[in-house]
């Protein structure tokens, strides 16, 4: 072998090596927001749906969940699991998907403890996420008229109405917990609407994070189908009105997160939750009556946290690419 061909094979087997590097640092990344998005679904009043389409995986989730039909099952057996894999773009599914489950199953006892332990800087740090979403979003938006400023007040005044809507507590039977799966998911994957705030205001939160705590699999499994059942229809409604009313869909989507931040408002007088994972009276203070009534309002902590949130949205967006979720 000369020179020549010497170095032509030393080059081709280093970009094979960087291709594999690279992927692999594609799927960590992947994995990673699919951790955030998991964290943040945890969390009453944050959803995972904000944390796609900030980070840049938005539109290729809502896609890849669509592809998820029985016609794609019937390619499985008619041109074999390698055509199946590639059609439910099964890779990122998976990775992403991985990155949930991981968080949910081992950051549940941490969320739960800083909801309890620290409650006004977690819901700081939130806060100023869900600010610097609302501009993200909003950014996207390539005309600003009266349709899109008047779904924007409509998205608001719905998330508003969630955020203030007073608690159930129905019997956690079979059909009930399915129920919650699929409305829970469904405001999963809507970026300001989340899905645990959906479970406290069903009377479902307590009994599906202690089945996460307990691995109650019998009902984790009942949760699961209905979560199944949520994403593929609801992926499929959304995606209609991403293609055909791209504008209004995204002015309605801002509005939530705006409406959101009422949830997410670290100085109230009482929590969201009780000790058994009830919703209380949402009463919102500023931070000068939080000291008067409740006490410390650790303003300068705070604020740190609200700027820590903020920054960290631009980085996700950094490492998205800077990519529009939606073109």
């Amino acid at each position: 072998m000369n020179a020549y061909a010497l170095c032509r094979y030393l080059a081709a087997h280093l970009a094979d090596g960087a291709l594999v590097m690279s992927d692999l640092r594609a799927y960590i990344v992947l994995f990673l927001k699919g951790m955030a998005m998991g964290a943040a679904d945890v969390v009453p009043g944050v959803s995972g749906g904000t944390i796609a389409f900030i980070s840049g995986i938005y539109e290729e989730l809502l896609c890849s969940i669509r592809a998820c039909t029985p016609f794609a099952l019937a390619s499985l057996f008619r041109d074999g699991p390698r055509a199946f894999w590639r059609r439910i773009n099964g890779t990122f599914l998976s990775v992403l998907f991985s990155g949930i489950l991981f968080s949910i199953a081992t950051l549940a006892h941490l969320i739960t403890y800083l909801l309890d332990a620290q409650p006004l800087l977690l819901w700081s740090f939130f806060f100023g996420l869900i600010v610097a979403s609302v501009f993200f979003i909003w950014r996207q938006l390539v005309r600003k008229g009266f349709w899109e400023y008047l779904f924007l007040l409509l998205g608001l005044c719905t998330a508003l109405v969630f955020a203030f809507a007073p608690p159930v507590q129905p019997e956690p039977t079979l059909f009930v917990v399915f129920g919650a799966g699929m409305l829970a998911v469904c405001a999963m994957i809507l970026p300001g609407i989340s899905g645990s705030f959906i479970l406290l205001l069903l009377g479902m939160y307590s009994v599906i994070l202690g089945a996460v705590s307990n691995a109650d699999f019998h009902l984790l499994i009942i949760f699961g189908l209905g979560c199944v059942a949520g994403l593929m229809t609801f992926s499929r409604f959304l995606s209609w009105l991403l293609k055909r009313f791209h504008g209004v869909t995204l002015s309605v989507l801002t509005g939530f997160l705006l409406g959101s931040l009422v949830m997410v408002w670290p100085w109230r007088e009482s929590s969201m939750m009780s000790g058994e994972g009830a919703v209380t009276a949402l009463s919102l203070l500023m931070p000068w009556q939080y000291a008067q009534v409740v006490g410390d309002a650790q303003l300068p902590a705070a604020l740190g946290l609200m700027a820590v949130g903020f920054v960290l949205v631009l980085l996700l967006e950094n490492v998205g690419g800077r990519r529009a979720a939606f073109r």
